[in-house]
C-alpha cells in the first residue's frame, strides 16, 4: 500500500522541478506562460552592466468601461424620447444637458400670460400660457423660453400668426406643421424649402453657428443684462445637432461660453440662448407620456408643475410624438 504521504510528497517535488525549469528558461531569455495571477516583466538596460531586474505586476481581473454618455429620463412607444447628461465646461461650471432624440418628440410654442404681449383670444387654445388639457396626456417635458419682446432680440410666430416681426440673421427655434424642429439662423438656414413653419421663437444672433461659437462668446454683456449685473448667472440655450436631435443646456451659474462649451460638447451645428436670469431659466420632463413632471435643473427656481398651472412668458412643451394628427390636429 502506498504510503499515505506519497501523494503529498510526489506534488512538492513537481512544483520544485517546475520552479527550477522556469528559473533556467528566464536565465536562457526564454519568456515563461503567463499562466499565473501575476506577470513577471523584464526591463533589460542596454545602456549598463547591472543585473536585470524584475517587477511583479498583478493581472488585471476586470475590464472596466466608461459609463454611457447621456441617461434616459422619458420613454415612450418611439424608444427613449429625453436623455440627460452633464458637461464640465473649462471654467469648471457645471451645465445640464438635455436631449430630445430626432423622431422622438414634437414641440409647441406656448406664449406666456403677459409675454410676448398677444391677442391670446385669436391663437389656439393648446397655445397659451399653460399646458392644455390635449397635451398633459402626451407630455414629456417643458422648457423655458427667450427674452422679453421688450428686449428687441427678435421676433415671435406662433401657429402662423405673427406675434412680433421676425428679423433675419437672428438665432431661431421653428417649429414645423409636424411638430419636429429646427434651430438656426433665419433667413440664411432657415425656413428650409419646402419646409411647412408653425412657430417661430427668435433670441439673439447664433450662440453656435456652423460648429464655431459667436466671436464674442466671452464677452458676457453682449449677452443680455443681468441681475446685478453679474457675469455669472442662470443661463439656458437650445441647439440642433448634425442628426436632428434637439439639445438643451442650462445651469443656474453659467457664463455664456460655458453654454457654448456644452452645445460643442454635444454635437451641435447650430444654437441659440435662451432666456436667462434665476427667475427663468427652467426645464422639468416626465418618466412617461403625462407623468409627473420633476425638474432637470440642479437648483432651478421655479416649481416643476409652473407651465401646469400657468406662466407669465412663453416657454416650450415637449409631446410624445403620436400627439399629432389625427390625435391632435394642428
Amino acid at each position: 500500500m502506498p504510503h499515505p504521504y506519497a501523494s503529498v510528497v510526489s506534488r512538492l517535488l513537481a512544483a520544485v522541478l517546475l520552479a527550477a525549469g522556469t528559473a533556467l528558461l528566464v536565465s536562457c531569455g526564454e519568456t515563461p506562460t503567463r499562466g499565473s495571477a501575476t506577470a513577471t516583466i523584464r526591463r533589460a538596460s542596454t545602456t549598463s552592466t547591472a543585473p536585470t531586474t524584475t517587477t511583479t505586476v498583478p493581472a488585471p481581473t476586470t475590464t472596466s468601461l466608461p459609463p454611457p454618455p447621456w441617461a434616459a429620463v422619458s420613454s415612450d412607444v418611439a424608444g427613449v424620447a429625453v436623455e440627460k447628461d452633464t458637461f464640465t465646461a473649462p471654467s469648471g461650471r457645471v451645465v445640464t444637458l438635455v436631449r430630445f432624440p430626432a423622431g422622438h418628440a414634437v414641440f409647441d410654442l406656448h406664449i406666456g400670460s403677459s409675454d410676448p404681449p398677444a391677442d391670446l383670444a385669436a391663437l389656439p387654445a393648446d397655445r397659451g400660457p399653460t399646458l392644455a388639457a390635449d397635451e398633459r396626456p402626451f407630455v414629456l417635458a417643458a422648457f423655458n423660453g427667450g427674452f422679453k419682446m421688450n428686449a428687441g432680440q427678435g421676433g415671435v410666430e406662433e401657429a402662423g400668426q405673427i406675434v412680433a416681426p421676425l428679423v433675419e440673421g437672428m438665432a431661431s427655434f421653428v417649429i414645423d406643421v409636424d411638430g419636429s424642429a429646427h434651430v438656426g439662423v433665419w433667413g440664411r438656414d432657415l425656413p428650409r424649402p419646402g419646409e411647412s413653419v408653425a412657430s417661430v421663437r427668435q433670441n439673439q444672433p447664433p450662440l453656435i453657428s456652423g460648429g464655431v461659437a459667436s466671436p464674442t462668446i466671452n464677452d458676457p454683456a453682449a449677452w443680455g443684462a443681468t441681475v446685478n449685473a453679474s457675469r455669472v448667472v442662470a443661463r439656458s440655450a437650445v441647439g440642433e445637432d448634425a442628426q436632428g436631435d434637439i439639445v438643451f443646456v442650462g445651469g443656474m451659474a453659467l457664463y455664456p461660453s460655458d453654454l457654448a462649451a456644452a452645445l460643442l460638447s454635444a454635437g451641435v451645428v447650430d444654437g441659440m440662448q435662451l432666456d436667462i436670469n434665476p427667475e427663468w431659466v427652467q426645464l422639468d420632463a416626465a418618466a412617461g407620456p403625462g407623468g409627473a413632471l420633476a425638474a432637470q435643473i440642479p437648483g432651478q427656481n421655479r416649481p416643476a408643475g409652473q407651465y401646469l398651472s400657468g406662466w407669465t412668458r412663453d416657454f416650450f412643451a415637449v409631446l410624445a410624438p403620436y400627439s399629432v394628427p389625427p390625435l391632435r390636429p394642428r
